[in-house]
């Protein structure tokens, strides 16, 4: 039996040790096989962690890869080594579920950047034997998708049945659809879109500002100093998680209403609900979380630009596509509003690409897509099932 660890310094140690030693499997590159980067260098030698759910058939033509969101890992159906909770994605990927484990091949890595085993800021950089922190170039989308790419060749995969992902996976969805549709027959693209709006930017530059203000923070180097910013960390969490939700949510749950008292305080304590929730969010992160990793992964997310990369047309970067859509929203997201889904399905239209479009009607924000939601499992269920007919997929592997 696997006994997860029960205090927040057991859980930092055992983060820290899964950036370089993932529990999971993972898969290394050396120097034969680079991965290069939008920076304009090579990332050599790097490692991938990864799960997989299910069993890959003989044609391999049943693989289906789930791409994270920002602060999300490879651990989307599977007991988290760091916090002992369900995966991420649980509620969708298992056997007998949307994402049937007993019909399909999961494969869900940890992004390039990231801390949880994947090569990123918190890995041991050969040349120094210490964390690479900031010396780690700067990662981007595509280099996330690159890397996942090298990991499907390693299975033998030629074509994925489906790449599924919401938010930053979503981001990971559309670049592979653009850059390797002929890999990619279907895609479901949930509560993301082509591009950051400088709204968001400017939120996830508020808690790149939290982070590196901290006094722990040391320019990167705390691992150095034995030291970590995890006010500053758990303040920038604190601001994100805001953005993930709605205002509609938020009154439901909390209203203002007081956290274990009765009265005002008149002073700076926790004396609302919501006060007390976020703090809880975002001191509960530090303890899983590398900061690092937080700046990488905010800035890969405000580099992407679909358009950008294909003259500023959209419509352009998936010229040809025989790749199947299915692209979803959430009517109270306003980090990835309707807007956004619906210049994709506009410009999928356009490049005379197959597409189907669902805005859900929900106050849960953009979180919706993490958690059970009917319609959304409805509307991915209906589109899979459709994709798996057409893919002629036995109804289960055996």
């Amino acid at each position: 039996m696997t006994i997860f660890p029960k205090t927040a310094r057991a859980r930092r140690l055992i983060a820290a040790d899964e950036a370089n030693n993932p529990t999971s499997p993972v898969l290394k590159f050396g120097p034969d096989k680079p991965l290069m980067l939008d920076a304009g260098v090579e990332l050599s030698p790097f490692q991938i962690a990864y799960q997989t759910y299910g069993t890959l058939n003989e044609a391999r033509s049943n693989a289906i890869l789930v791409c994270h969101a920002l602060t999300g890992d490879q651990h989307a159906a599977n007991k988290h080594p760091v916090t002992g909770k369900d995966g991420w994605w649980d509620v969708l990927i298992g056997p007998g579920k949307i994402v049937d484990t007993n019909r399909f091949f999961v494969i869900c890595s940890n992004v390039i950047g990231g801390c949880l085993g994947s090569t990123g800021p918190a890995s041991i950089n050969p040349t120094t034997n210490k964390p690479y922190g900031l010396d780690l170039p700067v990662i981007t989308i595509p280099d996330m998708v690159r890397a996942q790419v090298m990991l499907v060749d390693h299975f033998g995969i030629d074509t994925l049945f489906c790449v599924i992902g919401g938010s930053m996976g979503g981001m990971q969805v559309l670049e592979w659809a653009s850059s390797y549709g002929e890999r990619v027959f279907s895609a479901v693209a949930i509560a993301t879109g082509p591009r950051h709006s400088s709204q968001n930017i400017a939120f996830h530059e508020v808690g790149r500002q939290a982070v590196m203000a901290d006094p722990d923070w040391c320019g990167g180097k705390y691992f150095d100093e034995n030291k970590r910013p995890a006010k500053g960390l758990a303040v920038a969490r604190m601001a994100a998680h805001i953005t993930y939700l709605s205002e509609s949510a938020l009154h439901r749950k909390f209203g203002r209403n007081l956290q274990d008292r009765e009265q005002l305080t008149f002073g700076f304590d926790a004396d609302f609900q919501i006060e007390s929730y976020l703090r809880h969010q975002g001191m509960t992160f530090v303890d899983r979380f590398d900061a690092n990793s937080y700046l990488y992964m905010t800035r890969a997310m405000d580099y992407f630009d679909l358009a950008a990369d294909h003259d500023g047309r959209l419509a352009d970067a998936f010229a040809g596509t025989s790749t199947r859509f299915c692209l979803v929203s959430f009517t109270s997201d306003w980090l990835f509003p309707t807007e956004q889904s619906r210049s994709v399905v506009h410009a999928l239209n356009a490049s005379g690409a197959s597409v189907s479009f669902v805005e859900i009607e929900t106050d849960r924000g953009h979180d919706a897509f993490l958690l059970d939601e009917p319609e959304l499992f409805a509307a991915i269920r209906g589109f899979i099932s459709s994709a798996a007919r057409a893919k002629d997929l036995a109804e289960v592997t055996q």
